[in-house]
Parts: structure tokens; sequence; C-alpha cells
């Protein structure tokens, strides 16, 4: 596909969950726990970068995509891609719902993750309009989009939120187990966290939303997510958290 760098993995490539990251380091912000015990649960995960992140302060088109294969290989991800959609100015237009709606295409996921639309960030928000238009194209017929149609049974909501608000989420995960590793991931993102005492800054932010997160589901830490489509439960027993 056009506009398509594959950082890990190959197209076409089967995948239970698709998370959609306005830029390299959203998905690991926002859900970077749940993706590391979606893994270690056997589920085929990936992630669709939509811009590569720059320019930034201090980062470089080479570092950014060096830093999202490296945090690809610690997560072991079964895919990532980075598209060339514009930082800064990422909007949902016709183009871009074709390019992510091709990936949908050729990785067929079930699941489907995106930011949430409350966000200062104008890509995030561009991000949550995109996900949803791009999900309905993925089903089109008669088009010149690659692979068959398709349409993710359900679109998730992630929070890489930039403004101070309390969120209501539908759901929490419990990321107790995985979530220590989650710095790992952060700190591989030197470009945008390295530096002047950001990481640890960061580190502290995340631990305390964590640790919030978590206390309402009696874990230790959890992640939080929206959905605007009604949940179902198959077994009861999923149901009972913590164990």
């Amino acid at each position: 596909m056009d506009g398509t760098l594959l950082i890990r993995g190959t197209l076409p490539t089967p995948l239970d969950v698709l998370v959609l990251a306005p830029h390299p380091d959203d998905a690991e912000l926002g859900m970077g726990g749940t993706l590391l015990k979606m893994k270690a649960e056997g589920l085929r995960v990936g992630v669709l970068d939509l811009t590569n992140g720059e320019p930034t302060p201090r980062g470089t088109v080479e570092a950014r995509l060096e830093e999202a294969r490296r945090a690809g290989d610690l997560l072991e991800l079964d895919l990532r891609v980075v598209l060339d959609l514009p930082n800064r100015k990422l909007q949902d237009t016709l183009e871009a719902r074709e390019k992510v709606a091709g990936v949908i295409r050729l990785t067929r996921p079930r699941l489907l993750f995106a930011p949430w639309h409350r966000d200062a960030h104008p890509d995030h928000r561009a991000a949550y309009e995109l996900a949803i238009a791009a999900r309905f194209y993925a089903k089109l017929t008669r088009t010149s989009m690659p692979g068959d149609p398709h349409y993710p049974q359900q679109i998730v909501f992630y929070h890489p939120t930039h403004l101070n608000v309390h969120l209501q989420p539908r759901l929490i995960v419990d990321v107790s187990e995985t979530f220590p590793r989650k710095r790992e991931l952060l700190e591989i993102y030197v470009s945008q966290f390295g530096w002047g005492g950001r990481s640890e800054a960061l580190w502290e932010r995340m631990q305390l939303r964590g640790r919030y997160w978590g206390q309402l589901i009696g874990a230790t830490y959890g992640e939080p997510f929206t959905t605007e489509e009604e949940i179902g439960v198959r077994r009861v027993r999923d149901w009972l958290l913590p164990e």
C-alpha cells in the first residue's frame, strides 16, 4: 500500500486487535499495560500509527521510527505500521479514511481501538473521527481499497488525554501484572520524554492515574476505556474481577 511503512510484521496479517494511534507513543501511553496483557493472553495485536509524529522539539523522523520499532519489539506486536498522514494536521479526509480502512481490511481485527475525542490535541480528536469513518469504509464493496470488506465487531476508545478532566470510562482493565513494564515502554521514547525530567514526572502521573483506576475495581493498577456501543458478556466468570 502506498504511504504505508512496515515497522514490524507483514501485510496482510490477521489480527484480533488493531490499535490506531495518532503518533508513535500514544498507544503505549493510553493502553500500554493492556497491550502487554493482550499479548500475554495470546492475542494477535497490531498498532497503526497514523503519523510519524514529527516535527517535535527534539525528535527526528528517523528517531521516532526507531523508537516505534523498539517499542513494538518490547510489546511483541504481530504488526506495526506507520502511515504518512501529516502530524499536527491530521484530518478525517477521504484519502485518510481509505488508507486506514485498507489496513483494517488487510488485518481483519475483531476489536478496533482508537483515542477518545475528549482531548486537547487536535490530532487525537481527528483520530477519533477518522477511526469511526474508516471502520465503516472498511466494509465497502466495489472499491479500489486492498483486501476484502471487513467490519470490526467493536470499537473501543482509550485515553491518552491532554486535559485535566475526570473521565467516566465504561470499563477498566486490570493491568496490575503488566503495568510496571509500561515504564520500559515510555523510556524507549527518549526523543519525547528523555529530557528535562519529563520521564520521571510522566511516570509519577501514570502511576497515580493507574492506581486510581485500579482501586475502583479492587486492583493495584487499571487502564480506563470508553465505548459508545453496548458490551456483551458471554461468560459471567470473566465479569467477576478481581479473583
